[in-house]
């Protein structure tokens, strides 16, 4: 059903997201999967297990990609399993796959669009462009999402710690390559 609804009507993508970047749809399976977790586990705010059109759409909004919240609940709804207040991280993953159908067609890009994507990912956080992600440009994303660990620069100091192999207070590409490969997320 959500299938369809989605692929006969394009007018259920939200407007920012038919101008996604190619990183919208990451094309390792498993790489895909544990990203996907941890983006559902940042989204879903209040930590239930599901998430709502109004959790996405507060979401999206805070990544600068807005979207009509009204096309949003939409599309939402369409995924949304019988007797459920959201998307469960199943129903996620298949609007997450609806989504990446549409936006970008049915591709398998490899290792290089794997990398590309990486990289993209990098630029997320290197805020300033110098190819470091420093303490600052860290605190700033995780604020942008919401997260807690975004408050405190001590423990923003320990988490780049964690990762920072030469010791130079700043997470380069390969330390940050590294970090989002071996960072062990439960997927349910």
């Amino acid at each position: 059903m959500a299938e369809a609804s989605l692929k006969s009507s394009p007018s259920l993508k939200p407007a920012a997201l038919s101008r996604a970047s190619p990183s919208f749809r990451l094309r390792s399976s498993s790489l895909n999967s544990v990203r996907l977790r941890r983006v559902f586990d940042i989204f879903d705010r209040n930590g239930d297990g599901v998430i709502t059109a109004d959790e996405l759409c507060e979401a999206l909004d805070r990544l600068g990609l807005g979207a009509d919240p009204s096309e949003l609940r939409s599309l939402v709804a369409s995924f949304i399993q019988p007797g459920q207040s959201g998307l469960s991280f199943d129903a996620f993953h298949s609007l997450h796959r609806e989504l990446g159908d549409a936006i970008f067609g049915d591709n398998d890009g490899g290792e290089e669009e794997e990398e590309d994507d990486m990289m993209e990912a990098f630029r997320v956080f290197d805020e300033d462009g110098d190819g470091y992600i420093s303490a600052k440009e860290l605190q700033a994303v995780l604020g942008k999402l919401g997260l807690v660990e975004g408050r405190s620069i001590d423990r923003v100091y320990e988490m780049i710690g964690s990762v920072d192999r030469n010791h130079d207070g700043r997470v380069d590409y390969f330390e940050f390559k590294n970090m989002m490969k071996s960072v062990p997320v439960q997927i349910s």
